[in-house]
């Protein structure tokens, strides 16, 4: 679903034994799972369902992040395409709003840090990454981290093992190396 090249050169810029797996045999075997996306919220669950991994995927046991389009993909709805999506955390994902926010918003932005978490360990707060979306998800319970282009979004979301974050890690430079560095760190420290 798009940036697997940048993040796989990100995790292996930090060292990280990965895999780019894409059958729930290849995923079953992972201490963890990142769904990265560039696209559209009704191609995406489409290839997910014709793939066999809704299912797998909204019940895992091993740490699983969303990034960008990942994440958006773990809340209930999404106003993009009407589309159901894995159910994980509750909410609807909207399109920003356009009068308030450049859509797409595109570009460096301040991340508050909103709860203690090892994935934001060795972090600034607020620190700054990279993003590149036109849809969001509102702040709730889950937030771990917010952003504000003119109306304040989820930046990254957080419940049991699945985390997911609306920036990109792997175009952030240090800081998002480190974020990935935290959440490797996180995949080989819980049992599974």
């Amino acid at each position: 679903m798009g940036s697997i090249t940048s993040v796989s050169n990100a995790l292996s810029q930090i060292g990280a034994d990965f895999t780019a797996g894409r059958t729930r045999t290849e995923l079953a075997k992972c201490d963890g799972i990142i769904l990265t996306g560039i696209g559209a919220a009704p191609a995406a669950m489409t290839a997910l369902h014709d793939q066999g991994l809704t299912a797998f995927l909204s019940s895992l046991k091993t740490p699983f992040l969303g990034v960008c389009l990942g994440m958006q993909l773990l809340h209930t709805y999404s106003e993009e395409g009407e589309t159901t999506c894995l159910k994980v955390l509750p909410g609807t994902v909207k399109r920003m709003n356009h009068a308030v926010c450049k859509v797409p918003h595109i570009g460096w932005n301040q991340v508050q840090i909103l709860a203690n978490h090892p994935l934001f360990e060795g972090l600034k707060d607020p620190a700054y990454f990279y993003f590149a979306h036109s849809y969001a998800a509102p702040v709730g319970p889950a937030t771990t981290a917010a952003a504000d282009c003119g109306v304040r979004f989820a930046a990254a979301v957080s419940k049991d093992r699945y985390f997911g974050v609306q920036f990109q890690p792997e175009k952030s430079g240090d800081t998002g190396l480190q974020f990935l560095r935290n959440f490797a760190k996180l995949c080989k420290s819980l049992p599974r």
